[in-house]
């Protein structure tokens, strides 16, 4: 069984992907975006492409090329593929391997300001000794509920 969208190939190619990262990806995935409060995949299928990296929160698509994007054919490829993405609603970001080895403390800035950190749910303090719960009464409609005292 295939997730919906998925190929059975695709998957499969997107396994095969993970376990054969090329040194800029497996530097970038184990030392940067790992390490985020975001939720980033790798090898992630959409439609016809693989992308390097997707972060769902952020709808952000990072894709690392290496000398295989030199050419003018790869690189009329890409911008169908960057087209085909964009389509879909998703940023891309686009980082050569030599940028991410040679300039990662500037990639992952441009990384963290595409995808800024998720707020933190809202969490209740813990009442001090001796403090009560504010009691939260029933009111008509249209009517404000009484604010509990300060103290």
């Amino acid at each position: 069984m295939t997730a919906p969208g998925y190929s059975r190939e695709g998957l499969a190619r997107a396994r095969k992907l993970r376990r054969e990262m090329p040194p800029a990806e497996r530097k970038l995935w184990f030392e940067g975006l790992r390490l985020l409060p975001q939720h980033f995949r790798r090898q992630r299928p959409f439609g016809p492409y693989i992308v390097d990296f997707y972060c769902a929160a952020a709808k952000l698509v990072i894709e690392l090329d290496g000398e295989s994007h030199d050419g003018f054919e790869a690189q009329h490829l890409d911008q169908r593929r960057d087209a085909y993405l964009a389509g879909l609603g998703l940023k891309i970001l686009r980082f050569t391997n030599v940028q991410v080895m040679d300039e990662f403390e500037g990639v992952m800035a441009a990384i963290a300001e595409a995808a800024p950190t998720p707020p933190s749910p809202a969490v209740t303090p813990p009442l001090r000794a001796g403090e009560a719960k504010a009691e939260c009464l029933p009111c008509e409609v249209g009517e404000v509920a009484a604010q509990p005292p300060e103290g």
